[in-house]
């Protein structure tokens, strides 16, 4: 599939907003819904350059893109990115329609939806995961939503001033195809420059690739996210703890088969934190008394179900999803070439340096303006011990949670 020329800017814009979700991703953080919010800058410069339709498709874009690439399709954190994105993209482009960009600037407009974005996730970790407790984390979030709002929308009025790419977009300078050939002239010295050479991958980096390459070669895409879709409630409805752990055991074990870089130190501290938010509202027997604090066994259990809940599901969506997933429809083509484009991007990410941000991303934007490049990895041939060892797992899933419901 090709992306028409009315399809590239949504399809570009997206691909731009995946590729800023996966920065983001290695970001290490105190809860993994937390977020600076790098995957608005698109979004941001979308606000003048697309009407109401097309923004909103960016919106799906955005969420689904980075949904699949950093595997979380399955999970809570997708939800969260659901509520955050939609209440933020909202707000922005209420205000830059009724204020104008007279009235309200980048920045002012970035730190409104960064407040509706941690505002939206603040109301979603109150009703699913810390509970009443929740106050605790409504000032620094909000903090964080002026500080990170107020510098993405610094860079996105430097970028608006700098970029070839945008100006060509807003109609501010001569389009078609002879625009973009003077816009690659004058981002050609970033282009051309010599970049120092990468490093040789470590014993483990080479080892995950080996994994992942292996597994995308047995597997079928839609097989697994098939797969996901009946493990998922199956893992929710086991009520044993005990056995709800060996389901989490064994999709981080599916998690690491599939190559992702699962940080174990990482997600132990996510449960701990989930744990301890729930310990503040003790009920049960108590089994441990310091005197300001008490350790019960309701509170305990409650927090320990979430905890492997909630990152069970995020290590199944791991496993489970792959760029190479395709979405039937218009709008799974679209998909499909953000994600192509996504890909070029990554080849090519050694052009965004600390020391020219703006002029790297602007020479991107104006490359894959030009270039079809919309191949996607493909999944390999329905293979029949692929689907034996899918159907094992399922079964294995399956049989942990029926002997949850008899013991």
């Amino acid at each position: 599939m090709e992306t028409n020329g009315q399809d590239r800017p949504i399809a570009l814009l997206g691909a731009l907003c995946i590729f800023f979700s996966g920065l983001e991703y290695v970001i290490p953080k105190p809860l993994p819904f937390i977020r600076i919010g790098l995957a608005n800058i698109p979004l941001l410069l979308a606000l003048d350059i697309f009407p109401l339709k097309r923004f909103a498709l960016l919106v799906l874009l955005k969420v689904l893109g980075q949904a699949l690439i950093t595997g979380t399709l399955f999970s809570y954190v997708f939800f969260f990115s659901l509520a955050g994105t939609v209440s933020s993209a909202a707000c922005m482009y209420l205000f830059r329609r009724t204020a104008g960009p007279g009235i309200l600037s980048f920045t002012g407009i970035s730190v409104l939806g960064a407040l509706a974005s941690n505002v939206s996730q603040l109301v979603m970790a109150r009703l699913f995961i810390f509970g009443g407790e929740t106050r605790y984390l409504i000032p620094p979030l909000l903090l964080a939503a002026l500080i990170s709002g107020a510098g993405l929308g610094l860079f996105c009025e430097a970028f608006a001033g700098r970029s070839r790419w945008y100006r060509l977009q807003r109609g501010l300078v001569p389009g078609g195809t002879s625009g973009v050939q003077e816009g690659l002239a004058q981002a050609s010295a970033v282009l051309r420059e010599d970049t120092a050479p990468l490093a040789p991958p470590s014993r483990a980096e080479v080892f995950r690739r080996k994994r992942r390459r292996m597994w995308e070669a047995t597997f079928r895409s839609g097989d697994l996210f098939a797969a996901a879709l009946v493990m998922a409630p199956l893992f929710l409805l086991n009520d044993s703890l005990p056995l709800r752990g060996i389901q989490f055991l064994l999709f981080w074990f599916f998690s690491f088969l599939r190559g992702k870089k699962n940080r174990p130190l990482v997600t132990l501290l996510v449960m701990a934190v989930i744990v301890l938010f729930n310990l503040q509202s003790p009920y049960g027997k108590v089994l441990a008394d310091f005197g300001f604090f008490r350790i019960t066994r309701g509170s305990l259990s409650a927090g320990l179900h979430k905890a492997l809940s909630l990152e069970g599901l995020i290590m199944l969506s791991h496993a489970a999803l792959s760029p190479a997933l395709r979405i039937p429809g218009a709008f799974g083509k679209l998909l499909g070439s953000s994600l192509a484009m996504f890909e070029q991007m990554s080849e090519r990410r050694h052009l965004i340096t600390r020391e020219r941000p703006i002029e790297g991303i602007d020479a991107l934007l104006l490359e894959l303006s030009r270039s079809a490049g919309d191949a996607r990895p493909s999944s390999p041939e329905r293979s029949l011990p692929g689907v034996c060892l899918i159907v094992l797992a399922v079964l294995v899933i399956a049989g942990l949670t029926v002997l949850s419901w008899c013991f």
